[in-house]
């Protein structure tokens, strides 16, 4: 096997495509700065048992491990920073008021999430903690919004969920309490089929609740679907209350879609859950939601809610970026030619200097002039 080859779904990324995801990461972090978000850098690895504390069975199943050669002990590669974020918060900066953080790294999964999707996403995303209420979830889905449509698309569904209309219909039921993770895969999947078979020991209205969920999804009118076909429990009519704000909220910046069955990411989740799509990516863009419970594992529950998307796949989306007009100068000592050149890159200009015997071969720049010597003085021509 040639030595440049590597592993599957792993791949180097070339400078025009590295500047449009450097671009993007730009703008996002410093809009999340005029949100009031404060960056982190967690670390790229660290012991299992805090990388994977509450972070559920899926993203252990992401994660690789290792063994520390210093200690022994398992260390894991994070496959997410949520629940890394969530430690900074619990554990280190230990507030009592509204904390807002915000991230950006690379992480590693030992499959890929979906069709051509990279093992090594580029995450960045926001978290709120310390709010309980709605206000908390309605900014962190508006930050999503914004930043999608920084990267310059306009046309944005997004889908509603909310893992409490779940957990409130298992309540009374314990023989369904048992196997939440194998129904939410039967949701997930909306085998209405095979949830009718699995569920024929469950309690009739657990049952027949659980075969409409899959049934549920399509425009706003789902909320009054739902209302209609699923039991009036406190915790169904409080999710289903939270959906139609968060819904109403992003009227005219997105396509609002509610699917009660979408339950991806619930192992942590505790609340609203969305997820952006846009035309030309089958997956999910950007998700995110609520999981108040995730700071228990670091002796600090806080309410807490946020977003993640890839950058690479987004970046993926846009179109090459024009190459930048630059400027080819000669390669020289001459204090006149270093003093040019220097105030030409403080004024903000691109200038390459060529090198004895090569050409200037760049996939991002365009030299469009050339600075040369006429009369003792170093001047701009235009080139072409």
């Amino acid at each position: 096997m040639p030595n440049w080859l590597l592993p599957e779904n792993i791949a180097d990324v070339l400078p025009s495509e590295a500047r449009k995801i450097e671009d993007l990461r730009r703008k996002m972090l410093d809009t999340f700065r005029l949100y009031g978000y404060e960056l982190v850098m967690p670390p790229l690895l660290e012991y299992v048992d805090s990388l994977l504390a509450g972070a559920g069975q899926d993203t252990e199943l992401r994660t690789f491990k290792v063994v520390d050669q210093l200690s022994g002990r398992l260390l894991g590669l994070r496959a997410d920073m949520t629940t890394q974020v969530a430690r900074i918060d619990a554990h280190l900066l230990n507030r009592d008021s509204v904390t807002r953080l915000c991230y950006a790294g690379s992480v590693l999964h030992t499959r890929p999430s979906g069709l051509h999707a990279t093992r090594e996403p580029l995450q960045i995303g926001a978290e709120i903690y310390g709010h309980a209420g709605l206000e908390a979830d309605a900014e962190i889905q508006e930050l999503a919004l914004s930043s999608v449509a920084l990267a310059g698309f306009t046309d944005v569904r997004l889908d509603l969920c909310h893992v409490g209309i779940l957990r409130a219909l298992l309540a009374d039921d314990p023989a369904a309490r048992r196997d939440e993770a194998q129904l939410t895969c039967f949701l997930r999947a909306k085998d209405a089929p095979g949830l009718d078979e699995f569920t024929h020991n469950y309690l009739p209205a657990t049952r027949q609740a659980l075969l409409a969920l899959t049934q549920l999804y399509g425009g706003i009118d789902v909320l009054g679907r739902a209302k209609e076909a699923l039991p009036a429990l406190p915790g169904i009519t409080r999710a289903l209350a939270e959906l139609a704000a968060l819904a109403a909220s992003a009227i005219g910046r997105a396509e609002v879609a509610i699917d009660l069955a979408d339950l991806r990411g619930y192992q942590y989740e505790s609340g609203a859950m969305f997820a952006l799509y846009v035309p030309g990516l089958p997956n999910a863009v950007a998700r995110g939601g609520r999981y108040d419970h995730v700071g228990e594992a670091f002796g600090r529950a806080r309410p807490a809610t946020g977003f993640s998307l890839d950058l690479r796949e987004l970046a993926r989306l846009l179109p090459t970026a024009e190459r930048k007009h630059s400027i080819r100068a000669p390669w020289g000592n001459a204090p006149e030619l270093r003093e040019k050149i220097a105030d030409l890159r403080k004024a903000g200009e691109v200038v390459i200097q060529s090198m004895p015997g090569h050409d200037n071969v760049q996939d991002e720049f365009e030299c469009d002039r050339v600075l040369v010597l006429e009369n003792g003085n170093w001047i701009l021509k235009n080139l072409g």
